[in-house]
């Protein structure tokens, strides 16, 4: 089965890689109160990122679950996990007080071995379910079986000073069921006393699979390593209510897979709230709250694939390198809600730095359809981080990064939004992103091919606000950028505008709001203005739409205007800040050519639709005639033009 499942989970990731399908909202209503709205923006400030992220004061009874279809073609790969499925003819029951166990129930093929209250059952025959009843402070429950079985929580408080609470030496799976209106606890010891050659690495432990049940409610405390874990996989489905209070280690770990189906959970842990050692991590709903405090301590972590579907996922992480989703492989986000809050210094390891990051993927990251709230406090943290590609398809991802550069020896990481060693594709979604902690915090970064197809993106920044090492390509889509010390848009190679709606606000010289060098800037298409101390110029060759640069000064809140000589409005902008010297490129389809042109500055705006302080339309008072041009070329220079550079 575990095999099946890796395999199951791999071949839908593949499917959502190679076909890219756009995936619907979820039914509930993901929005934050604490969030603005996103979009097109009639005020020219930057009211739209003025967001914050925190966990939401929500109380999981509000939570409305996904609806749970048990199979029943028992060729389904899922069949076997549903304890609907099964049938359990014997009932042995043992209930537990501090001064003695009863066992009820014994037939034959069961034994049980009692020393106080720590109870060993060994089982030989199928079809049976041990209930567990009472209160000890000094016993556990311990059992040997090769055929699976149901234990039924029904009330049951276990404490065991110097081992597990339950510990399940067997190789078939177990239904652990809380009874409805039971509650269940069970805490372990700070040490243990050991078997030789058995496992007993938490307070529930399971050396087969453990496939969780029933409407009660079960709070788990691991004082010694994880609360719970299995050496195969673990499944929790809906209905369930578990409260793992603290952990040493993990809270959640298994080897070959984690599947969560619904239910609530609360997870604090100074490890992983949950791990996967060996294998992936599925979640198809539930309501998550994880609190992780270790040193390189992760909310979810995975050697293999991560999936989340649907749910509420809330993880706060601290300590050096914390993670909020980790994954060794790839991840796919395609629904739900995930809000990850991370802070803690950068480590030291392997000769490299490692820093905090609400997302790391070392493989290829997906995004189609989920809300994705990111905030990194610590240095150098991250909203994203991925060693792959990212393939933004749809949904919302908000991120907030704070922390300044962080310097170890030769080495430096600062702060960025997204960050990718490989491509970066955006074909749909709203991303918003802040990145304003210091040098080097960019908010989205390729090291290779950053590419825009669709979506709203609306990024604001210390330093470059897009940035990408090979190339940057944008094809539609609305983008605004606005960097308070650096490029809006700097691409290290080409830069390719072909469709959208760009509004790109570089700082003063010599920075630029179109950077690419010295490198082809092709423009075929879309309505763009950038403004800067300089710009680079596009490559009239390949170009097939006319632009216009205009050169001088600008003085924040200052409008500047340009019409055709017979008085069609082209555009109005209104300058986000003083530019002792500015340059300011447009083009548009608008611009058309050989036709003269008026430039007017000051005046006054009323009425229109303003896209970031971009205006083509509205009733425009004139000001000062500063400027005429005529489109005689594919490139127009007006005034004194800062042609950028490297």
């Amino acid at each position: 089965m575990t095999n099946k499942i890796k395999l199951l989970l791999g071949i839908m990731l593949s499917v959502a890689l190679i076909t890219g399908c756009s995936k619907s909202d979820p039914e509930e209503d993901w929005s934050d109160d604490q969030d603005v709205d996103s979009g097109v923006n009639t005020d020219t400030s930057l009211e739209v990122l003025n967001f914050d992220i925190a966990l939401e004061e929500q109380d999981e009874t509000d939570y409305k679950d996904v609806t749970e279809v048990i199979p029943s073609d028992t060729s389904d790969e899922n069949y076997d996990d549903f304890v609907e499925n099964s049938s359990f003819t014997t009932s042995v029951t043992i209930t537990y007080s501090e001064s003695e166990v009863t066992v009820n129930g014994l037939t034959e093929g069961i034994s049980v071995s009692q020393n106080g209250g720590h109870i060993v059952v060994n089982s030989i025959i199928k079809g049976v379910d041990y209930i567990l009843k009472g209160k000890t402070s000094d016993g556990s429950f311990k059992i040997y079986s090769e055929n699976k079985f149901k234990l039924t929580l029904d009330g049951v408080q276990i404490t065991n000073p110097t081992g597990a609470a339950i510990n399940l030496q067997k190789k078939k799976r177990v239904f652990i069921e809380s009874k409805a209106d039971t509650e269940n606890v069970l805490i372990d010891g700070t040490s243990y006393t050991t078997v030789e050659n058995e496992d007993m690495k938490a307070c529930l432990f399971s050396e087969a699979q453990l496939l969780f049940s029933g409407k009660g409610s079960l709070q788990v405390t691991g004082n010694y390593k994880h609360a719970i874990c299995s050496d195969d996989y673990i499944r929790i489905r809906k209905e369930c209510n578990i409260s793992i209070t603290s952990a040493a280690k993990d809270g959640i770990h298994a080897n070959s897979a984690v599947i969560i189906d619904g239910g609530k959970l609360k997870i604090t842990s100074t490890g992983d709230a949950v791990e996967c050692e060996e294998g992936s991590i599925h979640i198809n709903g539930g309501f998550i709250k994880m609190v992780a405090s270790g040193e390189k301590g992760a909310g979810l972590k995975a050697s293999g694939n991560i999936s989340v579907s649907d749910g509420i996922i809330q993880i706060q992480v601290s300590g050096s390198a914390s993670k909020g989703l980790s994954s060794d492989a790839n991840m796919m986000l395609t629904g739900g809600k995930i809000t990850a809050l991370t802070s803690g210094a950068p480590l030291y390891e392997d000769n490299d730095l490692s820093a905090a990051s609400g997302i790391k993927c070392d493989s290829t990251l997906v995004i189609n359809g989920a809300t994705v709230l990111l905030k990194s406090t610590g240095a150098a943290g991250k909203g994203i981080s991925c060693d792959g590609i990212i393939n933004i398809i749809g949904g919302t991802i908000k991120v907030i990064t704070t922390g300044k550069q962080y310097v170890y020896g030769k080495l430096d990481s600062s702060a960025k939004g997204i960050k990718c060693d490989g491509a970066i594709n955006i074909t749909g979604a709203t991303v918003l992103v802040k990145a304003n902690g210091g040098e080097g915090s960019e908010g989205i970064e390729s090291k290779s091919v950053l590419t825009i197809d669709n979506g709203s993106i609306a990024v604001s920044t210390y330093d470059d606000c897009l940035n990408a090492s090979k190339s940057i390509v944008i094809n539609g889509g609305s983008v605004y950028c606005y960097s308070s010390n650096n490029d809006g848009i700097d691409s290290n190679g080409t830069l390719t505008i072909t469709g959208g709606e760009i509004v790109s606000s570089g700082t003063i010289s010599p920075e630029e709001g179109f950077d690419c060098d010295q490198n082809t800037f092709k423009i075929t298409g879309g309505t763009l203005l950038g403004i800067g101390g300089g710009s680079s110029i596009p490559t009239a060759g390949v170009s097939a739409q006319h632009v216009v640069l205009y050169g001088a000064s600008g003085s924040a809140d200052q409008y500047i205007h340009i019409q055709s000589a017979d008085g069609t409005d082209l555009f109005t902008y209104k300058i986000p800040r003083n530019y002792s010297k500015m340059t300011l490129l447009f083009s548009s389809p608008k611009l058309v050519a050989n036709t003269s042109y008026k430039i007017y500055t000051e005046g006054f705006l009323s009425g229109g639709t303003g896209f970031y302080g971009l205006f083509t339309n509205g009733d425009y008072t004139s000001g000062k005639q500063v400027a005429t041009f005529t489109t005689s070329s594919m490139v127009t220079q007006v005034g004194n033009v800062g042609n950028g550079g490297f």
